[in-house]
């Protein structure tokens, strides 16, 4: 599974989602969007968002911190 955060240091719902990915042990890209304006564009065509967080879960995006969503996304498939 490929999980990528696109975050800002400052953002108080982008370090839950990196706590929730932490407790539940999913490896994550963390991308700090306020220093890299290429990663910024990129967040913005996936998404159509200027916002963040942003997850990309496998090609999957989730805006904002959606735990349900996220929690579907990162379930094991059986």
């Amino acid at each position: 599974m490929s999980v990528i955060v696109y975050s800002t240091p400052t953002c108080p719902f982008c370090k839950k989602v990196k706590s929730y990915l932490q407790e539940h042990q999913i490896e994550f890209t963390d991308i700090d969007v306020m220093g890299d304006q290429e990663q910024a564009a990129e967040m913005i065509k996936k998404s159509g968002q200027m916002g963040v967080p942003v997850i990309d879960v496998d090609g999957e995006i989730v805006i904002g911190f959606d735990e349900k969503k996220l929690k579907e996304l990162i379930q094991p498939k059986s």
